[in-house]
């Protein structure tokens, strides 16, 4: 007994590593500052890149038209977080991209701001950057970004897909009516922002226009990202509103022209496109002519009338596209589920508001 009693902890001790136990799990437990709105496996995301994220997705209207249309309490929290949540997907990416040293480096981005700048003058380019609300550092982080996750995904996505002549030869076989025009043929894909508030999505970012004045200002956005060389069956998949075309990349397939002419201003704007060519933002109408939204369009292909045979290279470079495009957003999907899983993420933004509770209209 006496030779256990030797060995005895004392009391104090005993009650001085209880409290800094204490002190290391409460440590690990507080809340970050203020100025944190989420963290990514540690890495933290900040409210002041937020909010830049936040007023970008307003859109670039004046300040004045800003003030007279700001959103409600409800609203700003709901596309805060919808801003939130595609800054984590972002993160998650430029994490893993880090991990595979496929970061954007220094030429990667200075070429592609080259080609940004090339249709403007120094002064034209400037004010656009002022319109946007984004200084010279701020378009080049972005840039840095945007060219990472492409690298990435070259190597994780791109690398992996392979589409074989049977599986063209197939495709012709089972959809050759498809390739049987009476007349001219315009094979497009379309991005659409409703103005319906209640609406489903029907995109992967669950992201959701509300109202005419909010639908004006994210399909503007929109815009301004493809104009910024984003690729448009991503922007399709991720914010266009229309359930029947956003999972497939905005593709709608082939359209006749004289479907087309049913609509002239449509027809107008698209006539003149060559392919890889996008339209400006167009009004979308109702039979009373009342505006319920806003596309942009791509012109994929267009096409002569007659018959088209698997020998000819535009059915399949069209068939590869397609295949290649949902072989692509398969691929992409599970691969975005999967990092998303191993990611520890946690959002402080979306604790405080469940914390508070939704305030009133």
């Amino acid at each position: 007994m006496k030779l256990l009693a030797r060995h005895r902890v004392p009391v104090r001790f005993a009650v001085l590593f209880s409290l800094c136990a204490l002190w290391v799990v409460a440590a690990c437990h507080r809340s970050p500052s203020a100025d944190v709105v989420a963290t990514v496996n540690g890495k933290e995301i900040l409210r002041s890149d937020l909010d830049r994220y936040y007023q970008a997705s307003l859109g670039d209207g004046t300040q004045q038209s800003q003030q007279q249309q700001q959103p409600s309490q409800v609203e700003a929290d709901l596309r805060r977080l919808q801003v939130l949540h595609q800054m984590i997907q972002d993160e998650i990416l430029q994490q893993r991209a880090a991990k595979e040293n496929l970061a954007a480096t220094d030429e990667d981005v200075n070429a592609r701001l080259t080609e940004m700048k090339a249709p403007f003058t120094q002064e034209e380019f400037d004010n656009q950057l002022k319109q946007r609300n984004l200084t010279l550092d701020d378009l080049k982080r972005d840039l840095r970004r945007t060219l990472t996750t492409t690298k990435l995904l070259n190597k994780e996505i791109e690398s992996r897909i392979n589409i074989t002549d049977a599986q063209i030869t197939a495709y012709y076989n089972a959809h050759k009516a498809e390739f049987s025009f009476v007349e001219p043929q315009y094979h497009l894909a379309q991005i659409v922002v409703t103005t319906a508030p209640n609406a489903q999505a029907g995109n992967l970012q669950n992201n959701k226009a509300n109202g005419d004045a909010d639908a004006k200002k994210k399909i503007q956005t929109l815009h301004n990202r493809l104009e910024s060389g984003e690729d448009f069956g991503s922007v399709a998949m991720n914010f266009s509103e229309d359930p029947n075309t956003a999972s497939n990349g905005g593709d709608m397939g082939f359209v006749a022209e004289s479907q087309l002419k049913t609509d002239t201003e449509i027809y107008n704007a698209l006539n003149p496109l060559k392919p890889d060519q996008i339209s400006p933002v167009m009004p979308l109408y109702d039979p009373s002519h009342r505006v319920t939204g806003y596309a942009i369009f791509k012109v994929i292909a267009r096409e002569p009338a007659g018959q088209r045979e698997l020998n000819d290279p535009r059915v399949q470079q069209t068939i590869h596209q397609l295949l290649h495009e949902s072989q692509k957003q398969l691929l992409q999907s599970g691969y975005f589920e999967m990092l998303q899983d191993d990611a520890k993420v946690r959002n402080y933004l979306a604790e405080q508001i469940l914390k508070q509770g939704a305030p009133g209209q």
